[in-house]
Parts: structure tokens; sequence; C-alpha cells
């Protein structure tokens, strides 16, 4: 069944993007942390985090502060910041 994106559920949708990307901007102001890292501490899906991820990379508002073993994978992974103070100049 196809949905109207004017419905109610897809407004709860765009609502609950915004308010994971609020959850995600502030955890990653306080903590530089993996996808994976921000999912298991924010209970946000990883999947949804990448597409924030993108969106707040392309509006500058995110970087990659280092590239090191992930502390829940154990494997190489982009740690990100929203703190501008540890942002790389470009």
């Amino acid at each position: 069944m196809h949905r109207d994106k004017h419905s109610p559920k897809g407004q709860n949708k765009s609502n609950d993007f915004k308010a994971q990307t609020k959850i995600i901007f502030r955890y990653l102001l306080k903590f530089t942390a993996t996808n994976t890292m921000t999912s298991n501490a924010t209970g946000i899906p990883q999947k949804n985090i990448c597409r924030i991820k993108r969106n707040l990379e392309k509006k500058g508002l995110l970087q990659e502060a280092e590239r090191k073993l992930c502390k829940v994978t154990g494997h190489r992974a982009s740690y990100l910041t929203t703190n501008k103070e540890l942002f790389k100049i470009k």
C-alpha cells in the first residue's frame, strides 16, 4: 500500500529522523565515536546513522576526527565528531 507523504505516519517518520539527528549531533559533540559505537550508545539503527552522518557532513556539521580500530567491532573505522574544535582544517 502506498502511503501519502502528508499523512500523519509520514510526518512521524520525518519527526523521528529530526529527533534522531539531534540525538546523534549532541552525542558526537560530547564523544568521538564510530557509527557502531554511536548506534550502541543511542539505540538508533546504524543504517539511520549512516544517512544522518551524510546529511550532517554535507552541511559541514560533522567530520571524521580519526581512523583507528573500533572499540566495538575491532575493525578499522572512522571516529566521528560534531565538535568544531576537533575539525580538521580544509
